[in-house]
């Protein structure tokens, strides 16, 4: 291993008169060192009239080899330039309620509420983003309510098209404990009820899980439960209501909607609108687990209806830029496990490793509660 040695000599006068600039030439038998930095002192040394101290310190330069630079990984998602947590518990921002309105029927087996809050654009979301909201008033120890996170159910630029407003989509949470007791929860209820005008404390936004794919021709099956539908209006309407000089989607999007009653469905007038407009780009499938079954007499869950794709959606998966979002009950996501386990087996494929390497392709995005 080749080594050069580099000396460093220091002159001190043993007074403080100036002195012309003097060189001295140190014998190399006279340097002691070890591995690492070497140094070296001599005794004093006499250059004309001045007595000297000197001081040398000698490194070390090896053939060590230049690390490779990490390459950064390039996202597949909308992700450049995304902003996270602008906005904390501690120091919320303070909107305004604009709209709040119930768009389930009223024989609906539970309320969902669509509300809009203003910002003033210093909430700039992306979709497929969270923010979080914190109920008024304190818990039962005196404390301010905890934040809760709601998935966005607007567009970046919002459902009035000046990326000042959010929207979310809210279920009220009413149930009936062990003991008897009705329960509401804190954070739905309270969003439920807020009257146009109100304020509402909002953190955020949060997430990068749920970001749309950057490709405007890609494939994007979209997965969703109740309210789990939030995030996948904010891709359909940038999608298909929208125009942006940089996105065009000339894609497919395939949406697929789990609820309980037809009375449930929500925003079906606007898919309506959707389908209309771009029959070839979107296709929607509905299913109503208590109105509806299979063949089998089985009741139709968000998997059932799936399944009866089973074969195309295989097809999709197979290739690189087919992306599939699930958002809504922890549960679906094993029921469509059940369904590609068998049809991956028929490829050769191992369906839970070749689920990984959708997950690494950033190809399978799951937010499920």
């Amino acid at each position: 291993m080749a080594t050069t040695m580099n000396a460093a000599v220091s002159l001190t006068s043993s007074n403080s008169s100036s002195f012309p600039a003097t060189s001295c030439a140190i014998a190399p038998e006279r340097i002691r060192f070890t591995k690492g930095a070497f140094y070296y002192k001599s005794n004093n040394v006499v250059t004309g009239k001045r007595v000297f101290s000197i001081k040398a310190q000698i490194t070390t330069e090896t053939d060590t080899p230049t690390p490779a630079k990490k390459v950064e990984k390039v996202s597949k998602k909308n992700e450049e330039g995304v902003i996270v947590n602008r906005y904390r518990p501690k120091e919320p921002y303070t909107g305004k309620c604009l709209l709040n309105t119930k768009i389930t029927a009223d024989d609906a087996p539970g309320e969902t509420w669509h509300m809009v809050f203003s910002h003033q654009g210093e909430i700039p979301y992306r979709e497929g983003q969270s923010v979080g909201v914190i109920a008024d008033g304190i818990d039962k120890n005196g404390k301010p309510h905890k934040v809760r996170l709601y998935s966005i159910a607007s567009s970046a630029l919002g459902d009035l098209g000046n990326s000042e407003t959010v929207s979310l989509c809210v279920k009220r949470l009413v149930y009936t404990n062990d003991q008897g007791e009705t329960v509401k929860g804190v954070c739905s209820n309270f969003l439920c009820d807020l009257a146009p005008g109100s304020d509402v404390k909002l953190t955020g936004p949060v997430g990068k899980e749920m970001l749309m794919p950057k490709d405007p021709n890609a494939t994007v099956i979209m997965l969703a439960t109740g309210t789990g539908i939030a995030p996948f209006r904010s891709f359909l309407w940038k999608m298909f209501f929208e125009k942006h000089d940089d996105y065009k989607f000339n894609g497919l999007a395939w949406l697929f909607l789990g609820v309980p009653t037809t009375s449930s469905l929500l925003y079906q007038e606007e898919f309506d609108k959707m389908k209309a407009k771009a029959p070839e780009n979107f296709r929607v499938d509905y299913a109503i687990s208590r109105e509806q079954a299979n063949d089998k007499g089985e009741k139709m869950y968000i998997q059932t209806r799936m399944a009866q794709y089973a074969a195309e959606l295989w097809e999709l998966l197979k290739k690189d830029n087919t992306f599939v979002y699930m958002c809504g009950l922890k549960g679906m996501e094993k029921g469509i496990d059940d369904i590609m386990v068998s049809l991956a087996a028929n490829d050769g494929i191992d369906w839970f490793d070749y689920k990984k390497q959708l997950k690494k392709a950033e190809q399978w995005n799951v937010e499920v509660y």
